[in-house]
């Protein structure tokens, strides 16, 4: 079985944690509740954390002249600098983290859905794709790490990512601290169909500077391995990228097998193909042929396990399973 590192990953603390939201309330996310064994949390409150009280009046981002602010409109209290302040030295101390997991829709903490207003009093938003204060710092500052807001992971496919995309930049804080050649090498070999699955152009990429003929030093080539790992896992895998990856796989068993147990695979990874079953069951067929074969290789790939199998949802809704 797959040992994990543990990722360090920043919540939003009214998701679960404390009754800190405007109203006085939290709100419990089934999946937050599903990672506490495995992840280690950090749980601000930026609101609060700027001195606003619990209950307290909401804030909204008001945008006049091209300038944001954040104001509470029934008090008239402007509290941009204070925010600002308070984020910008917050992230500056924030030390190493994995990923984010962000409150949806709040003018502090939201990363892609907030409603930005033209004016404090009563009015129709000018648009509702704005970024909270602490969230776009975040994405600023942040750019490559796991992002997301919990709204967001009710979709399959997102949640997949994040995930995957959590659990390997934890895996690879592994490998920087380490400073260690050897430890780089056996993170990109058991990464290899995971990052294929990705890009293959990264792959290549990641495969390059892993053989370092410049023999520059290993932090450097660890630095340069870290920023294109980054670039690798910015999107979801596509379908056709996926096939790919489980057909290069299947081609170090293959040989092993009846003539009727390579056409059932094949025949499962046309349905997978065909949005017929998730991308799940042709990689349990491959990966019991493995374990059959002992192929050690190949059980070591983090392309069959790339996070905790607990967090996989039975009863997922399954959307964004479709999107090819």
């Amino acid at each position: 079985m797959r040992q994990f590192s543990r990722p360090k990953l920043l919540v939003s603390r009214c998701l679960g944690f404390e009754e800190c939201r405007w109203n006085g309330m939290s709100i419990p996310d089934h999946f937050v509740e599903s990672l506490k064994p495995f992840v280690e949390f950090i749980t601000p409150c930026p609101e609060v954390m700027i001195g606003l009280g619990v209950p307290r009046d909401p804030i909204r981002i008001v945008e006049a002249r091209g300038d944001r602010s954040l104001v509470q409109p029934e008090t008239g209290l402007d509290v941009t600098e204070r925010m600002r302040s308070f984020v910008a030295e917050y992230l500056e101390s924030l030390g190493e983290v994995d990923g984010f997991l962000l409150k949806s829709r709040s003018p502090s903490c939201g990363v892609r859905d907030v409603k930005v207003y033209p004016q404090a009093g009563k009015s129709a938003a000018i648009t509702s794709k704005g970024q909270g204060f602490f969230g776009g710092a975040v994405l600023e500052r942040f750019p490559h790490k796991a992002v997301e807001d919990e709204a967001r992971l009710k979709d399959f496919k997102i949640r997949e990512n994040f995930l995957t995309k959590l659990f390997s930049i934890a895996d690879f804080r592994t490998v920087r601290e380490s400073g260690s050649m050897r430890e780089l090498v056996g993170f990109h070999s058991r990464n290899k169909y995971m990052l294929m699955a990705y890009s293959q152009r990264q792959l290549s990429v990641l495969g390059r500077i892993v053989a370092n003929p410049e023999k520059q030093k290993p932090g450097d080539v660890i630095a340069h391995y870290a920023s294109e790992l980054c670039k690798a896992c910015e999107r979801s895998p596509r379908y056709t990228a996926n096939v790919n990856a489980l057909m290069h796989a299947f081609g170090h068993v293959s040989k092993g097998l009846a003539k009727e147990e390579r056409g059932y695979f094949l025949e499962t990874v046309e349905k997978y193909r065909a949005s017929r079953v998730p991308l799940s069951v042709p990689q349990s067929i491959l990966r019991s042929m493995v374990v059959r074969f002992g192929d050690e290789y190949l059980m070591s790939q983090t392309f069959f396990e790339p996070y905790p199998e607990e967090l996989i949802t039975v009863t997922d809704s399954g959307k964004g399973r479709e999107r090819r």
